[in-house]
C-alpha cells in the first residue's frame, strides 16, 4: 500500500478531490499555507494500492495546473527621501508537489 502526499494550490484542490472520489479513491484535506507567496495551498492525503498508483498519479497530474500570477515584491529599505516603487513580477505558482510513501500497516477501525 502506498501514501500519496499531494500538496496543490488551494484553486485546484475541490476540482481534484471531486474527481478523485468520483474514482471510488478515498482522500483526506489539511488545509495548509506555505511556499513563497504564503498563499493557501491544500495538502491531499490519499491511501491506494501500488497497482493503482500511476492512475492516482495521473488524475493529480491533469487536475493541478501551474499559472502564472503577478505579485509585488517588498521594497528595499529607502533613504529618506527617496522613493520607490517597485514593479510586479511575474512568478509560477500551482501544480502539485507529490510524495509517495510506503505504508507499513493501514487499519480501519
Amino acid at each position: 500500500m502506498k501514501l500519496v502526499v499531494s500538496i496543490v494550490h488551494s484553486d485546484d484542490a475541490e476540482t481534484l478531490i471531486r474527481i478523485l472520489e468520483q474514482n471510488q479513491y478515498r482522500c483526506t484535506m489539511i488545509s495548509t499555507t506555505g511556499g513563497f507567496l504564503r498563499e493557501g495551498n491544500a495538502t491531499i492525503l490519499i491511501g491506494t494500492e501500488e497497482a493503482q498508483l500511476e492512475e492516482v498519479l495521473g488524475i493529480i497530474k491533469e487536475n493541478c495546473h501551474a499559472r502564472t500570477q503577478l505579485v509585488s515584491p517588498l521594497p528595499p529599505v529607502a533613504e529618506a527621501g527617496e522613493f520607490y516603487i517597485p514593479r510586479p513580477v511575474e512568478v509560477q505558482v500551482g501544480g502539485a508537489t507529490v510524495f509517495v510513501l510506503d505504508v507499513v500497516r493501514s487499519e480501519k477501525f
